[in-house]
């Protein structure tokens, strides 16, 4: 079949993207503990592989996977875990049905591919049940209190002591006494549920309110003690960092809208951040304290 150029540019992308997603789902499925969801990455595996070959056939070229986009779909998965990248790959499953409906229904293999990437993404939405995304709530918890609570702890912290190691042993105490108040008080509110995971949910708000916690401190651990403004201007940068990454997950794993969630919460970190500060400076011209 004589295919004109603007074609055979799409299928050559298309070429590419499927053997691009065969190796991203066949690592997948090396790594995925359940046998049944195993079994159903490499079935989509094996049929990306089947229409590279096809689109193979009509471009005579081998083409080579992107490896970028396999490594970095390999960290995503590492780090967030495997129904965070899932969410990824059904929404570039939809996206390549409607790329495929703009090819010429003259191609004979195009109505069967539609049709298994369309039974890709059911099979993917299936076993899309990962334990991380059952206690986002308990890490919500967990992520939102240590941003604002220790943002403005420290944001106050910082021009009140004006050094960087003393801010941060304050930070640490407020940090690490906070998060087993916040484990605690999350524990019997979720046994006040009857919760029988309350215990599980509690580790999870804690472990998300510690590991902020050491993400807020840092930039006083490596700053000069001097350098107080600087490692407060890098400790906003890090809550923005944070608040982006979380609410990019949340909004992938979870199909939220991520603008006005990002907006709200860095909205209320900085905010609370700016009101602990003229706190701090109040406080300190009141009582006279010069540290």
């Amino acid at each position: 079949m004589q295919l004109d150029n603007a074609t055979l540019t799409m299928i050559r992308v298309f070429e590419k993207t499927e053997a691009t997603g065969h190796v991203v789902y066949t690592r997948m499925a090396r790594h995925e503990k359940h046998d049944s969801h195993a079994q159903v990455l490499q079935q989509i595996a094996d049929d990306e592989l089947d229409h590279y070959h096809i689109w193979k056939r009509y471009t005579g070229t081998d083409i080579a996977p992107n490896k970028l986009t396999t490594s970095w779909y390999t960290l995503l998965f590492f780090v967030f875990g495997y129904t965070f990248v899932l969410r990824l790959m059904e929404k570039g499953e939809n996206r390549a049905v409607k790329d495929y409906n703009a090819l010429p229904s003259t191609i004979p293999e195009i109505s069967t591919i539609i049709k298994q990437e369309q039974k890709h993404e059911e099979m993917l939405i299936s076993i899309l049940d990962e334990e991380r995304l059952q206690y986002v709530g308990a890490i919500v918890l967990g992520l939102n209190d240590a941003l604002v609570e220790l943002t403005g702890s420290i944001a106050g912290f910082t021009f009140a002591l004006t050094n960087t190691r003393l801010v941060a042993l304050a930070g640490i105490i407020t940090g690490v006494s906070a998060t087993l108040s916040m484990a605690a008080s999350n524990f019997l509110a979720e046994k006040a549920n009857a919760n029988s995971h309350a215990f599980k949910a509690s580790m999870y708000t804690g472990a998300a309110y510690l590991i902020t916690v050491v993400i807020l401190i840092i930039p006083y651990l490596i700053f000069p003690e001097d350098r107080y403004v600087e490692a407060l201007v890098t400790m906003l940068a890090f809550v923005i960092i944070v608040i982006m990454f979380f609410n990019y997950y949340v909004s992938v794993a979870q199909n939220h809208p991520f603008w006005g969630r990002f907006g709200r919460m860095a909205a209320i970190s900085l905010g609370v951040a700016l009101i602990s500060f003229l706190i701090g400076q109040l406080a300190k011209a009141m009582l006279g304290v010069d540290v």
